[in-house]
């Protein structure tokens, strides 16, 4: 008899201890960790989704036989989840304090989900007296189950039915995973045997002749798409139907593939020749392609320094050998750009996997790699997740981007992942950036990965001149907070030259908040701590946390004054500034507003390359990877957005943006400038990004680090504590604490309970603690003992999520 260990979907009960099932006799030749099966669960015998992690040849000595129950079903007849990742699956779960299902769940595409439905069962009829229930019943022994749906007063009589065990609630898993199939016709014939029929027919029969030329001129077994074939021919399916009915042709169904389009086609192109800067760095990539074991590059390059040529020419070499190659970019806005780019040089055998694609796009091209039909894979954080086989070759495109960690369970890093994939397969990493992360540079320092420079941009061009804007004294002569007279003057003088602008303010929304000026009230979110931002278009104020939203008010809410108004600035107000600066102008406007319709984006991008527009105005998500020859002036309308975040990492992630979105300058054979507008122009993170100075900033920035004990000096992990009573959130932390204290290494570091930057956020109190530590074995362990017992703290209302190197201090 054979068993199987697997981790189950309860949402409620997570643990990542496997519970034990029996393999039925049918299923003895089919089982296999990694697949998805039906299981029962609980005292009432629901069903759930559950992976197979293990099979067993005898029971686990600690199981009381008795009390195994055997699996319902399977799922699929093949795994989902192949050894490697299952046990990446585990590791990441003991790494970031977080459950197996989470993890597997999160590696495959949400259609792979399972979607739960409840049902009434009717077990004993005769005990079922109630004419209303016999009535649900009247033709058959299951209903559909929902309490909404079901009269209020009939459901105490259900309880009462369920008590007596003549009812029964029923669990159902239902795969939601489709497989897309297109509706096709088989050539039965030789061509002899149409021309015979062809010549029988009558001169009326037009459609059948022409369908039987059609057939003469195909091989016999050919498949066909039948919707070409009915475009070509000018017939409909019913006349498909016919000759199959006539036995000329047989119609079928196939699998298809639901690819995601880019808004026009892929031209292929050819590897461009590199400089002697990019042919050392690829020589030292390529060398480690051949030979055993893991290397990681940190690829260290000005912006322009043609850093994505060194890209493509590994992965060419990586699937020469037969091997697979893994591409990830920071956000959705960039994929495009760099899709193109793969595509072009590889075709068809390039998949993609982000979060912009539909449903049913992700579920097919994951299908497409699992089934070793592609041989390099290009997508956003998720796509690391790829079930690529024989990698040969990982690369992580600005790999200093926050966003490529998860800020929500499981919170894993990408690079993490990657890093750890490598190991498994013996494969090469790449991070490539302008802007590398400190930890990063750190290590390349230390001699853990290899560093890799490239200091000249790839066509010889020089970086932009930049130029940094007191704004201080901009309003103190003029009162203008948005668009100094030299951003005017250069947006005009580009306007005249027909160049193009790039102009970057990362806030969306057209106001900062509305304030009454006759009271000082502000309207707030309802949910959190916040005041609401001011969205024009939609004629909403909107929470940008938690999605709360109301009509902007014409009156104060406290006062009754009219004098209410919006207060600050954001991308959809500069659009409408634009127009009367510049008002000839065209204007893309590119942040998440505009670029939540699928396909939007590549769209906006490909019309701004087309010069269909002068000026691109976004949020930061224009201020990476775009490459635009025509593009020579960068204006940063407030570089102090990030200067202000409640985090250690602020100005290392200011100077990052500012040299990012400065080096969309200049990128071909026109001179570039910069503006760089700001309230605080001697800080050195504005200074440095305006001489594009990595390495004095690096020094600078490691020097304040070593005396604040932070990264990479120190590891972080943030504990976050929120409950909707903030006394609650506030005892359990201070409670937890005080526990951990005699866990910790006597060096460890622990920072608070401290309540949030924002006390309360979607409708929950928040107390954070920030715990700084070197190497901490106790700490570890005694986090890994509260990540198992943050459901009990659930059941009493508090939630608890451990967060290791935190992006996030909100």
């Amino acid at each position: 008899m054979n068993y199987i260990s697997a981790i189950v979907d309860v949402p409620t009960m997570q643990t990542n201890q496997p519970y034990t099932y029996r393999v039925p006799e049918k299923f003895t030749d089919l089982i296999s960790p990694g697949m998805r099966i039906v299981v029962p669960f609980g005292k009432g015998n629901r069903r759930i989704q559950g992976f197979v992690t293990a099979v067993l040849d005898t029971l686990p000595t600690n199981v009381d036989v008795t009390k195994v129950k055997a699996l319902d079903d399977i799922i699929e007849l093949e795994q989902v989840l192949n050894t490697e990742l299952l046990a990446l699956g585990q590791w990441l779960a003991t790494e970031n304090f977080s459950f197996q299902i989470s993890v597997f769940q999160t590696m495959l595409p949400n259609v792979m989900r399972a979607k739960y439905t409840k049902t009434l069962q009717l077990v004993d009829q005769t005990a079922v007296t109630d004419e209303r229930v016999q009535q649900l019943f009247a033709d058959r022994f299951e209903v559909p189950f929902a309490v909404d749906e079901i009269d209020e007063e009939l459901l105490p009589v259900l309880k009462r039915y369920q008590m007596s065990k003549a009812i029964q609630v029923g669990y159902h898993v239902e795969n939601q995973a489709r497989v897309k199939t297109a509706p096709v016709i088989e050539v039965l014939a030789e061509a002899s045997s149409y021309e015979a029929l062809r010549q029988q027919l009558p001169a009326t029969a037009k459609k059948k002749a022409r369908i039987l030329t059609f057939l003469m001129q195909q091989a016999q077994g050919k498949v066909l798409l039948a919707r070409a074939v009915m475009q070509q021919l000018h017939v409909t399916s019913a006349d498909l139907n016919t000759a199959a009915a006539a036995g000329w042709l047989r119609r079928d169904e196939i699998e298809t593939y639901r690819l995601p389009q880019l808004s026009q086609p892929v031209a292929r192109t050819e590897p461009l020749t590199l400089n002697a800067e990019q042919q050392l760095a690829y020589d030292k990539i390529a060398t480690t392609l051949t030979r055993a074991g893991t290397d990681t590059f940190l690829l260290e390059g000005i912006t322009g320094s043609g850093k994505t040529e060194v890209y493509l020419h590994a992965i060419a070499e990586t699937i020469s050998q037969g091997k697979t190659a893994m591409m990830l970019v920071p956000e959705i806005t960039l994929t495009p750009q760099m899709v193109r780019r793969v595509q072009g040089r590889f075709g068809d055998t390039v998949a993609v996997m982000h979060s912009g694609l539909s449903d049913g796009e992700r579920y097919d091209e994951w299908r497409r790699v699992e089934r070793d039909e592609v041989n390099v894979v290009v997508g956003a954080r998720s796509a690391v997740f790829a079930p690529l086989k024989n990698i040969g070759l990982i690369i992580i495109d600005e790999e200093h981007e926050a966003t490529y960690k998860q800020d929500e369970n499981p919170r894993y890093h990408a690079r993490d992942v990657a890093l750890w994939r490598a190991r498994y397969h013996g494969a090469t990493v790449v991070l490539g950036s302008a802007t590398p992360s400190l930890e990063s540079r750190a290590r390349a320092q230390r001699g853990v990965y290899e560093l890799l420079r490239l200091t000249k941009r790839a066509q010889h061009n020089p970086l932009p001149e930049a130029v940094v804007v007191d704004m201080r004294e901009v309003m103190q002569n003029s009162g203008e907070e948005n668009f100094s007279p030299l951003l005017v003057e250069k947006l005009k003088d580009r306007l005249d030259r027909h160049e193009q602008t790039v102009l970057m303010l990362n806030r969306r929304g057209y106001a900062n908040f509305m304030m009454c000026r006759d009271c000082g009230y502000v309207p707030r979110c309802k949910n959190c701590d916040l005041a609401l931002t001011v969205h024009k278009e939609t004629g909403r104020l909107e929470c940008h946390y938690c999605g709360y939203n109301e009509i902007i008010p014409q009156v104060c809410a406290n006062c009754g004054s009219r004098r209410i108004s919006p207060y600050g600035t954001g991308t959809e107000k500069i659009e409408e500034l634009l127009q009367d600066i510049v008002p000839d102008a065209r204007v893309i406007r590119m942040d998440v507003d505009t670029s939540r319709k699928k396909g939007a984006t590549d769209k906006m991008l490909q019309s701004f390359g087309d010069k269909e527009a002068d000026i691109l105005l976004g949020t930061q998500m224009i201020a990476k990877g775009l490459d635009f020859p025509d593009v020579t002036l960068v204006g940063v309308l407030n570089a102090d957005t990030t200067l202000g975040l409640p985090d250690y990492r602020a100005s290392e992630k200011t100077f990052q943006l500012l040299t990012q979105v400065a080096g969309r300058a200049g990128r071909a054979d026109k001179a570039g400038e910069v503006v760089i507008q700001t309230f605080n122009p001697d800080h050195y993170a504005i200074q440095l990004a305006r001489e594009q100075n990595y390495e004095a900033f690096y020094q600078t920035e490691m020097q304040l680090r070593h005396a604040w004990n932070y990264a990479p000096y120190f590891y972080a992990i943030q504990l976050k504590f929120a409950n909707e009573t903030e006394a609650e959130a506030a005892k359990v932390a201070y409670a937890t604490v005080k526990w951990l204290q005699n866990k910790i290494a006597p060096e460890t570091v622990i920072l608070g309970p401290s309540s949030g930057a924002v006390r309360r956020l979607k409708n929950k109190y928040y107390y954070r603690v920030l715990i700084k530590f070197k190497h901490d074995e106790g700490l570890e362990q005694a986090l890994l003992e509260l990540a198992e017992g943050a459901q009990r703290l659930a059941k009493h209302g508090t939630m608890l999520s451990i967060d290791r190197d935190p992006v996030n201090f909100i």
